[in-house]
């Protein structure tokens, strides 16, 4: 099969395309024939080292965290699927590389794709989806009628949480420049900030929740908007101990991670308002409901660009430079 594959972690470095043996099933898994691959921050990040202490990949690598396509084969014990089935996914950290013609996917972590969805809308779907669940119904436990402010509403995982946090039926506040209002406004936001000329801890009081997608300086002012009891979620960092204890790291991984978020941890406590970090996990019954409220109609996928499969490093640049509206997505087939 074809894939594009990091051979060696590097700012910028291009992925090499490459002949490669299909990948091995694990009794688990099933096949995916790749129709199309989402692309995603993390794939950069992950190819400039910036993830070798919490997710010690060994190289070369295939990159890729989102696929929508055909089941070719199936592992002895999978039960929920058949051969011909359309599917999507976020595959697992460690069985990540889905920008290669196939990819093998837990069972588990598979959902059959939204009926009306192509299967490039499809591939734009799992991961910023699953990290809008994880944060704001697992985590946050978002209410009717709470107040949520979440950055970067034109972005990837801004233009779902956006509408999944609407369908909650919450309040939503969001950032985004001024050619992207209109945008943001359909998808259902409540409360724009232009960020070219408003400071949203001008604008913002009260907050029950923040899903922080930004830089330190951001984190730290989203802490203020909160209210007492409030949540500050971030998919950006730093990492918490709640977190190198879920993955199960290394004691010198707990320390470090200790060490980078004591500061902010700090600080929400003399606030009195929860931190915690989220690093989305893979999960095909979360993925089963967000299929419900995309064929139900609540919930429509952005996608800014689609690439061909050779233009992959293309379409990683063009997300790396962050002014994709929604999704960046890779036809394969």
């Amino acid at each position: 099969m074809k894939a594009f594959v990091l051979e060696r972690y590097g700012k910028k470095r291009a992925l090499e395309l490459e002949n490669l043996p299909t990948p091995e099933l694990r009794d688990d898994e099933v096949l995916v024939q790749v129709h199309a691959a989402g692309v995603n921050q993390l794939d950069s990040k992950i190819r400039d080292g910036e993830f070798k202490l919490i997710l010690p990949y060994r190289l070369p690598l295939i990159l890729g965290h989102d696929v929508a396509g055909k089941v070719v084969k199936i592992g002895p014990r999978v039960q929920q699927f058949k051969l011909g089935d359309e599917v999507y996914a976020r595959p697992d950290d460690f069985r990540i590389g889905t920008f290669a013609e196939f990819v093998p996917v837990k069972e588990a972590s598979l959902a059959l794709k939204p009926k009306g969805l192509t299967m490039e809308e499809a591939a734009s779907i799992p991961l910023v989806a699953l990290t809008a669940w994880q944060a704001l119904v697992e985590k946050a436990n978002l209410k009717k009628g709470q107040k949520v402010f979440i950055q970067a509403g034109s972005g990837g995982v801004g233009t779902f949480a956006i509408q999944l946090a609407k369908h909650l039926g919450a309040i939503v506040a969001t950032t985004t420049s001024t050619a992207n209002i209109a945008l943001v406004k359909s998808l259902g936001a409540d409360v724009i900030i232009d960020y070219k000329t408003q400071d949203f801890e001008d604008v913002l009081r009260d907050y029950d929740v923040v899903l922080n997608s930004q830089d330190g300086k951001t984190l730290e002012k989203s802490l203020r908007v909160l209210k007492a009891g409030g949540k500050l979620i971030s998919i950006s960092g730093p990492p918490d101990p709640e977190f190198a204890k879920e993955i199960g790291a290394p004691w010198f991984v707990k320390l470090v991670v200790r060490m980078l978020s004591s500061g902010v941890r700090r600080r929400a406590k003399s606030r009195g308002v929860g931190f915690s970090f989220l690093f989305m996990k893979a999960s095909g019954s979360q993925l089963r409901d967000i299929t419900r409220l995309i064929d139900a109609g609540f919930i429509r996928p952005v996608i800014d660009r689609v690439f061909r499969f050779e233009q992959t490093n293309e379409a990683l640049a063009y997300v790396e430079a962050g002014r994709a509206k929604g999704k960046v997505v890779i036809k394969i087939r």
